[in-house]
């Protein structure tokens, strides 16, 4: 630590100072989820006046960004997401957010091939022994970032876990600047908790998953129900190689069920690039060499995701209509997230020995007092399609599951139906008849 002490020092600055960095016209990056600044973001609402055309690249922010908010009226700053949180949906909602579209495996690719960076801010762990600082559960695409940057701030925070992995750090020789934030408490994301249909659908799942195979969940109450299942039942040596790493896997792995004995990447290890749920998740990936943090393509890339045996992918769809396109991310034209690495696991643990991929969704939700459906006959005007029909492979609601795999247009839109809201059916069955996609007389 003290060969680097006196450049610490030297490079160490107050959030005011690292905002001053910031011009006019320039575009600046923020990073992912717990990576992204806090003390700086504060100090740059404070010259958002001062600025003209600042454009913030950010992903899943998990607090309020202050430099938007004060510049209600968007003439200062643009705020630009690569997936939205409830945060960035909001601002999205307001005209203080736009969408970029993106497969998020591909995502350092695009910073190292096309995106300008004239100021990178991210939020890290204190420096250690050998000078770097490290991205903790927000690895995703950071070193990229860092690479294409002409300034990188680092803000550093004793809570931000140390994670083991790879391109999981900058070193203070690549660093113009470093802000000491000390320890703050970081945002938690919780999960909902699961209810009748997300057991339904659960069930379903766990039945398919076999001792050995390698899982990948994410967010919400129907994967993490699969878990709880999965923590319960005899399965054993199970892997995981997913995206993102939430409080179930870390349930699962202390129940004994994780053991990554059969994986063939990170062996024996939880392979993950970024991570958000409970201050206990946090410490659990503090420094544990079960846990192997990785750039997102690293762990999103169809060719790396197939290289383990039996992978299991388990994603939500918002809509899905009877040729089976999948909506994931939209409602209408409003943005609701985005594409993320869905595509990209559904594609990866399809090309797997024994893969299967997994889209859930209840059958029905309530809109305006009405009921509605969630399988169509066709994705609504301006919906965005997320995984395209041919390579959507299960599909679970709570009254069953089909696979579409080889099955022509007819035999989806029959399989489908067959698993829609009994109250939707026969108007589906209509609806699939006008449209062709269901002759005269089914075969």
């Amino acid at each position: 630590m003290a060969d680097y002490a006196s450049e610490l020092k030297r490079k160490t600055m107050t959030a005011e100072r690292a905002a001053e960095l910031v011009r006019s016209n320039s575009w600046v990056d923020y990073g992912f989820g717990l990576g992204q600044p806090d003390l700086f973001d504060k100090a740059l609402a404070a010259r958002v006046s001062k600025l003209e055309d600042v454009k913030i690249r950010g992903c899943l922010a998990m607090r309020p960004r202050a430099a938007v908010e004060a510049d209600p009226e968007g003439r200062h700053i643009s705020y630009l997401s690569w997936y939205f949180s409830g945060l960035e949906r909001a601002m999205h909602d307001k005209g203080l957010c736009h969408h970029i579209p993106m497969n998020f495996g591909e995502a350092p690719d695009y910073y190292r091939r096309f995106n300008q960076v004239d100021v990178a801010v991210l939020k890290t762990a204190p420096i250690d022994e050998h000078g770097f600082f490290n991205f903790g559960p927000s690895v995703t695409y950071h070193k990229a970032v860092t690479e294409k940057a002409k300034t990188v701030i680092v803000e550093t925070d004793a809570s931000v876990p140390y994670v083991f992995g790879l391109e999981n750090g900058v070193h203070i020789s690549e660093v113009t600047g470093v802000i000491d934030a000390g320890s703050t408490a970081l945002p938690t994301l919780q999960n909902p908790p699961a209810g009748r249909v997300e057991q339904k659908v659960a069930e379903q799942i766990a039945s398919e998953i076999e001792n050995g195979a390698c899982i990948q969940i994410g967010i919400g109450a129907m994967p993490n129900a699969v878990c709880e299942l999965l923590a319960g039942s005899p399965i054993k040596e199970l892997g995981v190689h997913t995206e993102m790493f939430v409080d179930s896997l870390m349930t699962l792995y202390e129940t004994g069920k994780v053991t990554g004995a059969h994986k063939q990447t990170n062996r024996y290890q939880m392979s993950y690039c970024f991570a958000a749920g409970s201050t206990r998740l946090y410490r659990f990936l503090d420094r544990n060499p079960a846990c192997f943090a990785g750039p997102v393509d690293y762990t999103n890339l169809p060719h790396h995701i197939m290289q383990n045996d039996r992978v299991v992918s388990i994603c939500n769809a918002a809509q899905i209509d009877l040729s089976g396109q999948a909506c994931s991310e939209s409602a209408g034209v409003r943005q609701i997230s985005g594409t993320g690495g869905q595509l990209q696991f559904i594609r990866g643990a399809y090309a797997s020995r024994g893969g299967k991929a997994f889209l859930c969704l209840s059958s029905a939700y309530e809109r305006g007092g009405r009921r509605e459906s969630r399988i169509v006959a066709r994705i609504a005007d301006c919906n965005i399609v997320t995984t395209p029909r041919t390579d959507v492979m299960y599909v679970v609601t709570e009254y069953g599951m089909v696979n579409l795999k080889g099955k022509s247009v007819p035999e989806r839109a029959r399989a489908l139906i067959g698993i829609a809201h009994p109250d939707f059916r026969e108007e589906l069955e209509r609806k699939a008849r006008e449209c062709r996609l269901l002759p005269r007389r089914f075969f």
